[in-house]
């Protein structure tokens, strides 16, 4: 279960401690984190909310390894990942991480099947391999017989299902959501977020998920609140 407690670490696949990031604007700095906490055990599925501003997203990218803080640490299975060079920190990303957000950032001239493929082309992968790992992830998405069709003739919903297979193509162990279902219908929400939800409980994945909708929050197994740059609340839901 999720932990605000600096003294449970144990065992955590995620522990933040006293993890502090500042920006500056000009002569001003802004104090984005404050010396956060937090312990998260695999296979959590965690919602983040809060008002704008109070640093959802950029404890997302601390984790996910696409910032890196002014100070404290981020030990991901025993590594600390805040040490890392900037191109050990980008291995390192590539192989555990894989980022679902608002915009499906899907490549209008690419097929589902190309859109998907896109991260493979940077391994070593050959092409029988990289296939493998495509079909496998649009089939877990539930889109195998749509992976010649373009973004154009996808729906909103199908768009993101693309994306969130390419989030998975890469197997990784964690993954990072920034409002997944911003752009989407009630409906075409409801679905991502049952999707979502299988991952956690059926493929073990850790999700940390950013929302200001408290419908897609209840699909978590915590909601976490944030103001001004410190976790305020934690909230454990009981699942139906």
């Amino acid at each position: 279960m999720v932990s605000l407690n600096p003294s449970s670490a144990d065992n955590a696949h995620i522990s933040v401690r006293e993890l502090h990031k500042i920006y500056k604007r000009g002569s001003e700095s802004i104090d984005v984190l404050r010396g956060l906490n937090l312990n998260i055990q695999a296979g959590e599925f965690l919602a983040f909310m809060g008002p704008s501003g109070s640093g959802k997203t950029t404890l997302l990218n601390l984790i996910g390894g696409i910032d890196v803080p002014n100070s404290g640490t981020i030990t991901v299975d025993g590594q600390r990942i805040d040490s890392l060079s900037s191109s050990a920190l980008t291995r390192w990303r590539s192989r555990h991480v894989g980022f679902i957000f608002q915009m499906f950032n899907l490549i209008p001239v690419l097929n589902a099947f190309e859109n998907v493929e896109m991260p493979l082309l940077l391994t070593r992968l050959n092409k029988a391999q990289r296939r493998k790992h495509v079909e496998t992830a649009l089939d877990l998405v539930g889109l195998a017989d749509r992976m010649k069709h373009y973004p154009r003739q996808l729906s909103g919903g199908q768009e993101q299902r693309v994306a969130i297979a390419r989030a998975l193509v890469n197997d990784p162990s964690i993954l990072l959501c920034d409002e997944p279902t911003g752009d989407l219908d009630r409906e075409s929400a409801n679905e991502i977020m049952g999707l979502i939800q299988r991952l956690s409980s059926e493929q073990n994945k850790t999700v940390l998920m950013v929302t200001h909708d408290p419908v897609a929050a209840k699909c978590a197994d915590s909601v976490l609140h944030l103001e001004k740059g410190v976790l305020v609340e934690a909230i454990a839901q009981a699942q139906g």
